[in-house]
């Protein structure tokens, strides 16, 4: 039964994705979106994973802003607070979250259960943000975990392998208050997990452990569902009919967490955790290509859906021109009969042969720089 499980939750779990997301794209509101920027320092100290977050280094990194609803200014904010927290070391990527709560509720305890049937809190990994090969961790108050890797986004027709666990990974939490007892007001949980380097190296394309001013797309994700009392008094039920709120600290445009070019991005520095570390940083430059091929991917699925062939067209897509820096317009388009792919120029150094880079999209969403492995 559990190798049935195992090949129909990848299935399942993508369905409503799948089937809703095509119809809810909309290239213009998902441009706007702009993406969440952290700046994550080094330890100072040992991190004992406890879910206490009392650490020295804890206390002195900043919080991110407060969840917002995952598809942005469009909803309202979200009922309860949620913040989270990032460090490193030579060994693991430390992070933690504080989830405000009134009724902490949790029910699932083994290991890769479908964890979000829970209230959960979830973080989202992709070091090259490249959309492919990208890690998905989620935790309930009772710690209890599933980790899968995403060969790619359910949309270009990858399942997700379940059976791959992070070696090594550690995690706790701790309830400031009561779980599953009604009656009383909970303050929240905290959770505190540190992913190790080693256990996160393959397949990314990304250094890892990453270097100093290294730039990773990262995000994180709550799922809270509306409770009440059980009728015997033992515990919660979820109230009929009410869905799920998603809450994530950058807004993904759409009710779909697997649009990884929609994440935040986390700079790794080397300062230390502290008052006066230096926290601000720019994208970097090849942020402008990767958000055109984003768009006329977005695009072209869309015109694919209502015409059923391939544009080489930006004007008959909608992609407007625009002023990039490094970068030359236009970007080209190659179509076939059953697929197509696009790619920009990137102006690096005119002075020296090959002087010209091209980056390139294809039609199952990879975004990669011409010459590296695919």
């Amino acid at each position: 039964m559990r190798r049935i499980a195992s090949f129909l939750a990848p299935l399942l779990v993508s369905l409503p994705a799948t089937l809703g997301a095509q119809a809810d794209w909309d290239p213009d509101y998902l441009m706007t979106i702009q993406p969440q920027r952290y700046s994550v320092l080094r330890t100072t100290g040992l991190i004992t994973v406890d879910g206490a977050l009392d650490e020295p280094s804890w206390q002195q990194a900043p919080w991110t802003q407060a969840f917002v609803d995952i598809e942005g200014d469009v909803q309202p904010e979200p009922r309860y607070r949620t913040r989270a927290r990032m460090l490193w070391d030579d060994r693991y990527f430390y992070v933690a979250a504080y989830l405000e709560e009134p009724d902490v509720w949790a029910t699932l305890r083994d290991r890769d259960a479908i964890i979000f049937h829970d209230n959960d809190f979830e973080v989202f990994i992709d070091p090259d943000w490249d959309t492919h090969n990208y890690y998905e961790y989620e935790v309930n108050a009772f710690a209890t975990e599933w980790d899968l890797l995403l060969v790619r986004p359910y949309r270009d027709g990858a399942p997700a392998v379940h059976e791959w666990d992070i070696p090594g990974l550690r995690s706790a939490t701790r309830v400031y208050g009561t779980i599953n007892q009604p009656g009383d007001t909970d303050e929240g949980w905290t959770v505190e997990i540190a992913f190790p380097w080693e256990g996160i190296k393959r397949p990314t394309q990304a250094r890892v452990p990453p270097h100093d001013d290294d730039v990773w797309q990262v995000n994180f994700s709550r799922v809270e569902w509306e409770v009440e009392p059980a009728q015997d008094g033992e515990g919660y039920v979820k109230i009929a009919k009410k869905r799920e709120d998603n809450w994530v600290w950058s807004p993904q445009g759409l009710i779909n967490m697997h649009f990884p070019e929609q994440w935040g991005f986390v700079r790794f520095s080397a300062q230390p955790a502290g008052p006066d570390a230096s926290v601000e940083f720019d994208l970097p430059p090849e942020y402008q290509a990767h958000r055109l091929l984003r768009e006329i991917y977005w695009r072209q699925r869309q015109f694919h859906a209502r015409e059923h062939h391939y544009t080489a067209s930006l004007d008959t897509l909608g992609v407007a021109h625009r002023m990039m820096q490094d970068f030359l317009w236009p970007p080209k388009i190659s179509v076939a009969d059953y697929s197509w792919e696009a790619w920009v120029e990137e102006v690096t150094d005119l002075h020296n042969d090959g002087g010209i880079s091209r980056w390139v999209i294809k039609d199952d969403s990879r975004v990669f720089k011409a010459g590296q492995p695919e």
